[in-house]
């Protein structure tokens, strides 16, 4: 081995060393882009996590509004602990959960206010007399079918 190093000359150890050297160099400058954006990446798991558990606390005190505060029977429907939808529930303003509540009546496509849904009950209920009279004209014609 000593032989092999011996016929190597100046120069040709001092670009051996350079390179090295450049490796290294290389290495480094990974290594710190390596932190810098996984910290990064932390940073924006984290501040996910935080919508998620803001999000999470919303919904829980939407639903306790949407069930008359009662949660015992939200426990029970979603199977979670109801001291856990208490403190989930407990920071979450009620103008916020009527905000949260507002925003999935948009979603569902149903109307923001309570007045327009008795209108569609009448309207729904003068609908079904109506379709209940072509059923029963129905029945007369398939009880003559059965006749002949």
């Amino acid at each position: 081995m000593t032989t092999s190093v011996a016929g190597v000359s100046a120069a040709e150890l001092r670009r051996r060393v350079r390179e090295i050297e450049a490796l290294q160099a290389k290495t480094r400058e990974l290594a710190a882009k390596n932190v810098l954006t996984t910290r990064k990446a932390a940073a924006k798991a984290a501040e996910a996590k935080e919508e998620a558990d803001v999000a999470a606390r919303e919904a829980a005190a939407a639903a306790l509004r949407l069930f008359g505060n009662d949660t015992e029977l939200v426990s029970e429907l979603l199977d979670v602990p109801a001291e856990e939808l208490e403190r989930e529930a407990k920071p979450v303003t009620a103008a916020r959960a009527k905000e949260v509540i507002e925003s999935l009546r948009a979603r569902a496509g149903r109307p923001r206010s309570r007045r327009s849904q008795p209108a569609r009950l009448a309207e729904t209920q003068e609908s079904g007399p109506v379709t209940t009279p072509s059923s029963s004209a129905v029945g007369p014609d398939a009880s003559r079918a059965d006749a002949a």
